[in-house]
């Protein structure tokens, strides 16, 4: 979930300098529907696409995951080459492999592209999963990765920011039609805030269904009673709370809402064993 909390607080930043600039145009641009189609457009799937980009990157500095070049223990050496059978399983290039200090169960898998990946995985995973459990969760990250789901994610933020952007152009019209005063600014910034919050439960969605698939991957990849022990693993953790910045976006999630990224455990593991 780590992937998504990145991708989502990098997309939001950009939205909101791009809403402040778009203050700053000729009222005729703010008014005219082609001209401000356009700029919605541009700024939409400008934010997604710089978010992406810069996934692989800021998760590195945010988490602090430390990239194995070298292996310096057998646990690392193990870690390579299981990346490195499941990549080339699921036909996509050799990601980079890291490590980040925590002491949740967790891993994330994010990157612009098939072939220039990272995947990463925390100490408290590798400290409370056997091995079979923790190559199901990398092959659940791997499958993240051939299955394309953050360029997936980054297109359909694309399309919610241009709608966020033009409903709460029509707010702040609403409030002052010549787009000129501080009712159409006070407007069009309260349509940003109200309107991509009911957005984030599109995008939930959509992730909620995407890890479905991951985790039918992460059972091709290793085994199915690999990945169904690996969610019970992460299951029996949860007696814990879990950080604000995991809730978001590692494979472990068990909150059941419209703005969770992540199905609950329970349903998880039971699509897979009915599959």
């Amino acid at each position: 979930m780590r992937r998504i909390f990145y991708f989502i607080a990098t997309n939001a930043a950009i939205m909101i300098v791009a809403g402040i600039i778009i203050q700053f145009l000729p009222a005729e641009y703010q008014t005219s529907d082609g001209r401000f189609l356009i700029i919605a457009l541009v700024a939409g799937f400008g934010g997604s696409i710089v978010s992406l980009l810069m996934s692989k990157s800021m998760a590195k500095r945010a988490a602090g995951v430390y990239v194995i070049e070298s292996p310096r223990n057998e646990t690392e050496q193990w870690l390579l080459t299981t990346v490195a059978r499941q990549a080339e399983q699921a036909g996509i290039g050799m990601p980079e492999v890291g490590i980040f200090e925590t002491p949740d169960m967790n891993a994330f898998a994010t990157g612009a592209n098939k072939n220039n990946a990272l995947v990463a995985v925390s100490t408290g995973l590798l400290h409370n999963m056997t091995r079979d459990e923790a190559e199901a969760v990398m092959g659940h990250e791997i499958a993240h990765v051939a299955n394309g789901d953050m360029v997936t994610l980054a297109l359909i933020q694309g399309v919610v920011n241009t709608f966020v952007l033009l409903l709460a152009r029509a707010l702040a019209l609403a409030i002052d039609r010549d787009g000129r005063g501080i009712g159409y600014f006070v407007g069009f910034m309260a349509g940003q805030v109200v309107f991509g919050f009911l957005a984030s439960i599109v995008v939930a969605f959509f992730s909620r269904r995407r890890e479905y698939r991951a985790d039918a991957g992460g059972a091709e990849y290793a085994g199915a009673h690999k990945m169904i022990a690996a969610l019970e693993k992460l299951k029996q953790g949860q007696a814990g709370h879990l950080p604000d910045q995991l809730a978001a976006f590692g494979i472990n999630s068990s909150v059941k809402s419209l703005f969770s990224t992540h199905p609950p455990l329970e349903e998880r593991i039971a699509a897979l064993k009915n599959r």
